[in-house]
């Protein structure tokens, strides 16, 4: 037994660090989280994933917006209501309020729906 290695001893066992256990479990456990909160922020109207855009006509007057909702063909219905729903986000960020006053909105009928470069695209002001 001269020379031989305390771990390798009968009725000995390696001790592992507490640090050893604890990283891991944080580690596994962090990135089970992160999977959970990007599926949750994802968005969907109608089964379908919208991708939306808001531009304002002039950087000075922020009530005056217009929404692009791109790929609208996958669902004429989740289009529009991912559209009204970037619309209201914008107004409530800026004003603080819902209402929206639309000059072509997703209320309006299928013909009288504005199209650009297949994105869908609806223009408002919001109203305090």
């Amino acid at each position: 037994m001269i020379g031989q290695d305390k771990m390798n001893k009968p009725g000995k066992r390696a001790r592992i660090g507490v640090s050893g256990i604890v990283a891991p479990l944080c580690l596994a456990l962090g990135l089970s989280a992160c999977a959970q909160f990007s599926n949750e922020d994802i968005l969907t109207f109608d089964g379908f994933y919208f991708r939306t855009d808001v531009d304002l006509f002039e950087r000075k007057v922020r009530d005056h917006f217009r929404v692009e909702v791109r790929n609208p063909q996958q669902s004429l219905a989740g289009a529009r209501e991912a559209g009204r729903h970037q619309a209201i986000r914008h107004c409530i960020e800026q004003f603080g309020t819902s209402a929206i006053e639309w000059v072509s909105g997703p209320d309006v009928e299928d013909a009288e729906l504005i199209f650009d470069n297949d994105k869908l695209v609806f223009e408002g002001y919001c109203r305090p």
